[in-house]
């Protein structure tokens, strides 16, 4: 008997996911398991690769709200099952993210895409929500005591609000300690440049990738 390959599985998770498969997603995410792949990775490659497909499929007017949410319930069918097996690190403290949909958006399947991953790689994150005020996420950031701002949208009339966020900070003193990362479709690292953001990630498991990049010195300081 052959033993399948991890890419093939994860390409067909990330399939299924497009495809709307909700009951090929559960088995594939229980072979991903019996097989002995890596859980978080099946996620990023399959799952998450999946939703990203379908998002880029509804900015193409390709798909719409009805497939989207079937995507995301088979997207969520198979985190279900992967989460409980997540490799974690002997930390106990976890880093905290606040993360939000700025004001005047309403999209959130990305914005959810990332906590999910977030969540996975260990961080303890407080989602806003969508149709965030630029003051509530630097009051809940100041409140909860997190280190990393995440602020995303897909429309480019909202894009302001990320960088009133950042004014806001400035205006308070607080610049300083917090990191601010920004994402969406139609944002750019020229655009997180211009704005005075800490970062950009083009998808969700570039957030994760940005946020550990974060939290890398406090690390190695321990």
């Amino acid at each position: 008997m052959v033993m399948p390959d991890n890419s093939d599985l994860y390409r067909k998770l990330s399939d299924a996911v497009v495809e709307m498969e909700i009951d090929a997603a559960g088995e594939l995410s229980r072979e991903v398991i019996a097989n002995g792949f890596d859980a978080y990775e099946a996620i990023d490659k399959g799952l998450a690769d999946g939703m990203e497909r379908a998002g880029t499929l509804f900015e193409d007017e390709e798909y719409f709200i009805p497939e989207l949410l079937v995507c995301s319930d088979a997207m969520y069918a198979g985190i279900d099952i992967l989460r409980p097996h997540i490799k974690t690190s002997g930390a106990t403290e976890k880093h905290k993210v606040v993360i939000g949909v700025i004001q005047g958006d309403t999209h959130d399947i990305g914005k959810n895409l990332v906590k999910i991953m977030l969540e996975s790689a260990g961080f303890e994150v407080l989602d806003l929500g969508r149709d965030i005020p630029p003051p509530v996420f630097v009051e809940k950031a100041a409140e909860s005591g997190a280190d990393v701002i995440g602020i995303s949208t897909l429309m480019t009339t909202t894009m302001k609000g990320m960088a009133q966020v950042v004014e806001l900070l400035k205006g308070r003193g607080e610049r300083e300690r917090f990191k601010v990362i920004v994402g969406g479709g139609p944002i750019s690292q020229s655009f997180a440049d211009k704005i005075g953001a800490d970062g950009y990630a083009k998808n969700a498991a570039d957030a994760v990738r940005l946020v550990k990049a974060i939290y890398e010195p406090a690390a190695i300081a321990v």
